[in-house]
């Protein structure tokens, strides 16, 4: 019989969806075990900010390090910044283009895919190469990311609060 249990869990995991699954269980479970919404909107907000930072390879770092010193649900903060990913690839090209004009600095004609290519070939040569072009794409993320992640906070906060009130925190 609890063979049949175990495939019934399953199936019904599968039935609820990579959405509910991977991002609304665990936020909800979460509020259940007593975090704040406030907290939660923070977390939320800090993994979508910390997901289109447009350096390649260091979302995963900068999401570990932000939870550590902030004390943030560190699954939750890389569910998210994970979910973001094409937005992630989407912004690296305008945060050059924003980069290279906040700068004064000519503007470069760059695909994701050349810059990606030329990453794959020689790291060290594309550093050489780009690593200008890429700190100011990152300063021009500073700029923006404090507007993205009061927006996604303050939107998400009142959709939690709701939430937890209909969730109880467990209790041991």
């Amino acid at each position: 019989m609890e063979g049949k249990d175990h495939a019934d869990s399953g199936e019904a995991a599968r039935k609820r969806g990579w959405w509910r699954r991977w991002l609304w269980d665990p936020v909800v479970g979460q509020l259940k075990q007593g975090i704040s919404p406030d907290k939660l909107g923070w977390t939320i907000g800090a993994g979508i900010t910390l997901g289109i930072f447009p350096v390649l390879g260091t979302r995963a770092w900068l999401c570990l390090l932000a939870g550590w010193w902030f004390k943030l649900n560190q699954p939750v903060l890389h569910s998210f910044k994970s979910l973001v990913y094409p937005l992630h690839v989407a912004l690296i090209i305008p945060f050059i283009h924003l980069g290279q004009w906040l700068y004064g600095k000519e503007g470069v004609r760059l695909s994701f895919e050349f810059l990606r290519t030329q990453f794959a070939e020689d790291p060290w040569g594309f550093w050489q190469e780009f690593g200008w072009i890429i700190l100011r794409a990152a300063s021009a993320w500073l700029l923006v990311a404090p507007f993205v992640l009061v927006a996604v906070k303050f939107a998400v906060t009142p959709i939690l609060r709701r939430v937890g009130l209909k969730e109880k925190p467990e209790k041991p």
